[in-house]
């Protein structure tokens, strides 16, 4: 009787295992393919035809003035495994234009890359902004509801990862975002919208161990569409006084002021300087040195070493003998009473000479 029970029950719990197993399997792949379907990584959702257009600012690209680009994903070369996308750069009304080879694992700008050599620096600030998460999320990506995406490769601070959802509005629309985000010091974020395959919008913060941080690199979707962009027309826009920067790491703001307005060959152009801290606040007994380049051949124009501000301010008298671009370049060695810095701040104005 026990084994003729024992035979008549064997059949059910089977059936009840392998029914109980596939139910677990069955849950397991929903739970994949759910995960699979939140994953992210830069240049998901590339398509061809697609165009974005970004206002990009990157501390390490002209000392932090921001720049228009827009990315037109026009074709894809199947055996090279990469996205043939021409690349148009805005910045002061200048238009540069090139073609991004764009590697299908991260869309990083590849060697291969057709771009003229003025194109290399926003190149580098494409690389530190749109694509900067692509050391965390290369393709497959990661999921933006995972608790830890990575760490930042210095001491103390929280791990980057996704902090929750976040509507954003930027010039192209409002999105419904996935926010990134990391804390050193202060926030920093970063707004994905799944299916995009950049974020839409960021604001990063410069790790510094004294003053107020400045922006390491920040932009805003400006536009998206199908189909080839319109190439704007170059206008050169000529600055006027008075410009201000901040410096690297954050601990002082160059003011430049200079008359005339209108710099010209031949004349004296005088230039002023104030020097100032973080809050705005005028810094005493300052050493430093002031030169001017041409911004295309990077050669001196003019230069002095080893100047003090005692009060704060200072003046620089120089005569340009051709005209364009040029650069002006302040670095502050030593502030205030303390001993010269380790650190050289730098602060640097494009002009025009007419």
């Amino acid at each position: 009787m026990g084994i003729f029970q024992f035979s008549l029950y064997k059949p059910i719990m089977m059936f009840v295992l392998f029914s109980a197993i596939l139910l677990f399997s069955q849950s397991s792949l929903n739970n994949a393919v759910a995960q699979g379907n939140n994953l992210w990584y830069v240049g998901d959702g590339a398509k061809k035809g697609m165009y974005l257009t970004y206002k990009i600012q990157d501390q390490d690209t002209n000392a932090g003035r921001p720049f228009l680009m827009t990315i037109y994903f026009k074709d894809y070369n199947s055996t090279g495994k990469y996205w043939i996308a021409p690349t148009f750069i805005v910045d002061e009304g200048r238009v540069i234009n090139g073609t991004f080879n764009l590697s299908d694992l991260d869309l990083t700008a590849l060697g291969s890359s057709k771009i003229p050599q003025e194109m290399n620096k926003y190149r580098s600030g494409y690389s530190n902004s749109l694509k900067w998460l692509s050391s965390f999320v290369a393709k497959p990506g990661q999921s933006l509801t995972a608790q830890y995406w990575g760490k930042i490769a210095s001491i103390g601070g929280s791990p980057i990862a996704p902090g929750g959802k976040a509507t954003v509005t930027t010039p192209a629309g409002t999105f419904d975002t996935t926010v990134i985000t990391w804390h050193k010091g202060v926030d920093n974020n970063i707004y994905i919208k799944d299916n995009l395959p950049y974020p839409v919008k960021a604001q990063t913060f410069a790790d510094i161990t004294t003053g107020n941080p400045p922006i390491q690199f920040a932009f805003d979707l400006l536009a998206t569409g199908q189909g080839q962009p319109k190439l704007p027309q170059s206008k050169e826009e000529i600055p006027v006084p008075p410009l201000e920067q901040r410096t690297e790491r954050g601990t002082y703001v160059i003011r430049l002021i200079w008359e005339p307005v209108t710099i010209k060959t031949g004349n004296n152009t005088k230039f002023g300087i104030i020097f100032m801290d973080d809050k705005k606040n005028i810094v005493t007994d300052v050493a430093y040195t002031f030169g001017v380049v041409d911004s295309k051949t990077q050669q001196l124009i003019y230069g002095k070493d080893n100047q003090l501000a005692p009060d704060g301010t200072a003046i620089q008298n120089v005569v340009f003998q051709k005209p364009g671009p040029a650069t002006v370049k302040v670095l502050i060695t030593q502030a205030g009473s303390g001993a010269p810095s380790n650190f050289v701040e730098t602060g640097n104005f494009d002009i025009v000479v007419q």
